[in-house]
């Protein structure tokens, strides 16, 4: 379609033209004509955030949950640098947003005026890509572009910067369907030969793994579907990263549970002593690898990914194949059954056996007492009362956050929102916003901490202007838990600030914004609560006190390998719980 608009008129269009429903947001002075327009339509509802930051991480969640862009307005000069963290969240993270923002008038750049910074020049660092628009007869093009180049390839944050003479300024609007991006074209494609290589190093292999990744989810459900009939046809055993979760389901008998630092004892121990590992959608970032020289020192390494450039940037593979997870998985999975490929059983089944020496540790084995509530029973008694539910969970950062991703098991893509590459406290109330807005009749549940819900927590106000029925379900243990257990483990028992003084009482902190506030501190009452959480149909705050002094365990230290864990106290002693005649007695 071709009309003269302005340009606040354009961005409304553009956005209709993109399918977009929801839009998160906070209005300022030099967004306000988009503000204008948006009101004189129907079609697309604004979600009023209370903090810049908090419409990015909304956006991430819904993004995520959906499958869909996200997408937020903000104003120039704060508006904008509060936006900041969001857009580096979800760069690192690889969740598709698009963000725009507004700018003083064009004359006025570079004069120090009123509310401006240099939006394109602070965003550059945590964009994929960002635009400063000068002329309207640009502005229909870009945010189109905008739109391409965030959810195509590697996905990522985009910004549009743009001046507010151009929101007023009219011009000729042109739709999507005439904007083609000349110089980005993303490598969907695996090469026939590389697929044919990875085939042969597959069925050759005696110790294989599939290592698999967030790029697995983003790629979208028809790249979950393809990982779970490979490891089908091939026998080999999963693991994943904490993004990655729910790409292969946690019920199945090849899944290993996430590996890397909080990860089990067996994925790491199958990582670290694997022949083969096929990395799947992943980036072997450094909570994964541990020290990098002695990351699975024998393997060889196939490494799957859309971002040429994540290929050899941290560590060295011997088949690097460049494409799309789904188009890749589904051509080996069309080569392994045209060529009738088989790995040799007995290896196999020999590795099987040694993964089930590991599993047999029980690496995330606790110690449960009568009268204080470990943090670790209640996730697994809230996955109890919720796993038949259609449920998405997100999560603040630090320990409740390993917790979750250890105890929570997940069966499908999509039901898992977690601040992976930057860990953003703060993260976990707007990003279940975001998923409630996508999903409004599932269940949306914050696993928090104590310190890090307060980071965000005046989006309270945004669940209940929006009757949005979401849970914080906090994990309460007066500590900044993972900061005091570094500082247990590596500063010798300095708890430097990391203990959590004057906390506010979160069940009156509820209600004051309108909310339901629930505490509960027995382990006899935990199920009932719970129950009672998932029951009100309006935002909940729920206290759960735990054991102060719990650890998260397993643990790789940091510079250490895989195969130097520490384990919690309730983890078995293999050599001591074989019997003299090699019997195992676990």
């Amino acid at each position: 379609m071709s009309k003269e608009m302005t340009g606040a008129e354009m961005v409304i269009q553009a956005l209709k033209d993109q399918g977009v429903d929801h839009l998160f947001g906070y209005p300022g002075g030099a967004v306000l004509p988009i503000y204008d327009a948006l009101f004189q339509q129907n079609h697309i509802e604004h979600i009023l955030v209370r903090h810049e930051q908090a419409a990015l991480h909304s956006a991430e969640g819904y993004a995520r949950s959906s499958g869909k862009v996200g997408v937020v307005l903000v104003t120039s000069g704060p508006g904008a640098t509060n936006a900041v963290t969001g857009l580096a969240d979800a760069l690192m993270d690889s969740i598709p947003l698009v963000c725009i923002s507004g700018q003083v008038a064009t004359h006025l750049i570079g004069n120090d005026a009123f509310q401006e910074c240099d939006t394109v020049g602070i965003t550059r660092p945590c964009t994929k890509h960002n635009y400063l628009v000068r002329d309207i007869n640009d502005l229909a093009r870009i945010l189109h572009e905008a739109f391409y180049v965030a959810q195509n390839g590697r996905p990522g944050p985009v910004v549009v910067d743009i001046p507010k003479d151009v929101q007023f300024a009219k011009g000729t609007y042109v739709g999507r369907e005439n904007i083609e991006h000349k110089t980005y074209k993303p490598k969907l494609v695996g090469d026939n030969d590389k697929i044919q290589q990875a085939v042969e190093m597959i069925s050759a292999a005696k110790r294989p793994i599939f290592y698999t990744g967030g790029g697995v989810i983003n790629s979208g459900p028809a790249a979950s579907r393809a990982l779970r009939e490979l490891a089908r046809l091939t026998g080999v055993p999963v693991t994943s990263t904490l993004m990655g979760l729910g790409a292969f389901p946690a019920a199945n008998s090849q899944w290993l549970g996430m590996l890397g630092m909080h990860g089990t004892y067996e994925a790491n121990m199958t990582m670290h002593d694997c022949d083969v590992m096929v990395c799947i959608g992943a980036r072997f970032d450094d909570r994964i690898t541990g020290r990098l020289d002695a990351f699975s020192p024998g393997s060889k390494k196939i490494h799957i990914d859309i971002d040429p450039s994540s290929i050899n940037k941290n560590v060295k593979v011997d088949l690097p194949i460049i494409g799309d997870c789904t188009k890749v998985l589904e051509a080996l999975i069309t080569t392994w059954k045209s060529q009738d490929r088989h790995i040799d059983r007995d290896a196999l089944d020999a590795w099987w056996a040694q993964i089930g020496r590991w599993r047999a540790r029980n690496s995330l084995a606790y110690r449960q007492v009568a009268d204080v509530i470990k943090p670790q029973q209640a996730i697994e008694r809230l996955y109890a009362a919720t796993k038949d539910r259609d449920v998405y969970i997100s999560t603040e950062v630090g320990q409740h956050q390993m917790w979750a991703a250890q105890f929570f098991r997940f069966e499908e893509p999509n039901r898992w929102m977690t601040s992976g590459g930057l860990g953003t406290m703060g993260y976990g109330l707007p990003a279940a916003i975001g998923a409630q807005i996508a999903h409004p009749d599932a269940l949306c549940i914050d696993i928090a901490g104590e310190a890090s819900i307060q980071m965000n927590i005046q989006e309270m106000a945004t669940a209940i202007q929006f009757n949005l029925p979401v849970k914080v379900f906090i994990l309460n243990n007066r500590y900044m838990g993972m900061v005091r257990q570094w500082q247990e483990l590596l500063h010798g028992g300095r708890y430097s600030h990391s203990y959590s003084e004057a906390l506010p009482d979160f069940v009156k902190l509820s209600e004051a914004y309108g909310g339901v506030g629930i505490r509960c501190e027995k382990p006899g009452d935990l199920d009932a609560a719970i129950q009672e959480m998932i029951n009100v149909k309006r935002p909940v705050i729920f206290d759960c006190i735990v054991d102060q002094q719990e650890n998260c365990f397993p643990m790789i230290p940091s510079g250490r390998a895989h195969n130097e864990m520490i384990l919690g106290d309730m983890a078995i002693d293999l050599d001591a719980a074989i019997s003299d005649e090699g019997k195992m007695l676990v």
